[in-house]
């Protein structure tokens, strides 16, 4: 690609489907795309010139969609903005982040109501996996009603992905460190358990389903660290500063393995 315009190999390839391109190749014409109008008409006539059953398609579901789209209202200039909004988070994912700073807050003052945990720290103890609650609300198939869409648009993969787990972060994140700070307990020890159950439900997200993988990690917590934890009222290892190294390590396993698999959510599969 050239630093002004899409070359015609890639523009050619695009229109046949882009399974000749490498993945960051059919990222990169997508971006650029948005922005560049001549590129779009030439890729339009590229595909006119090597796909006509595509244009023939096009040409039929707009007939169809003509009439319609004549008599529809135009929505007013001024509440088309929520739609920049719209590419960071869903609607359905302000109830979960609603919920999610909400048992974060009853974590804090429980903590410093000192409600009888002994040495443990809810806080501490439920931060891994409450950013995980908001990123399989954002991307899943049950909770989305514009699911196949998002999953067809271009850009709609592991760029989607990670836009909606940063505003997932952007709002835990904030909790969390206000809860750490309250209740004495260290950034990192909270932080960077959070960061590393993010990114390995990204991770087993490309192979199961994001929403199955959060909902198995969550399970998984729930009986190996939380009952335990809070029967014997100690700390377990995993939340401690010795758990820090192989915190680390899932955090850098997990990184790898969305960006290894990251055309993996570019399907509906993803949405599970």
């Amino acid at each position: 690609m050239s630093v002004e315009h899409a070359s015609m190999r890639i523009i050619e390839g695009y229109a046949r489907g882009g399974t000749d391109l490498a993945a960051d190749e059919v990222w990169a014409v997508e971006a650029h795309l948005e922005a560049c109008r001549v590129c779009r008409d030439r890729l339009s006539a590229a595909v006119g010139a090597q796909a006509p059953a595509v244009v023939s398609l096009v040409d039929a579901v707009w007939s169809g969609l003509e009439p319609q789209l004549a008599v529809t209202a135009t929505m007013p200039r001024g509440r088309r903005r929520p739609a920049r909004l719209s590419r960071w988070m869903t609607p359905t994912m302000v109830p979960w982040l609603a919920m999610v700073v909400g048992v974060t807050l009853l974590a804090l003052l429980l903590d410093l109501a000192d409600t009888g945990s002994g040495e443990v720290s809810l806080v501490l103890l439920f931060a891994p996996v409450l950013p995980v609650l908001g990123v399989a609300a954002s991307w899943s198939r049950g909770l989305d009603p514009a699911y196949e869409l998002t999953a067809s648009v271009p850009r709609a993969g592991l760029y989607l992905v990670l836009r909606r787990t940063a505003s997932v972060l952007g709002v835990v994140v904030p909790a969390l460190l206000v809860g750490g700070w309250a209740t004495g307990v260290m950034v990192v020890q909270w932080l960077l358990p959070c960061l590393a159950f993010t990114a390995t439900t990204l991770a087993l997200g490309g192979v199961l389903g994001v929403t199955r993988a959060a909902v198995a990690l969550v399970g998984v917590w729930a009986v190996v660290v939380v009952a335990p934890t809070l029967t014997t009222s100690r700390t377990a290892f995993a939340l401690q500063t010795g758990g820090l190294p192989v915190w680390g390590l899932l955090l850098a396993l997990g990184i790898g393995v969305v960006i290894a698999r990251r055309g993996a959510y570019s399907v509906l599969g993803a949405h599970r």
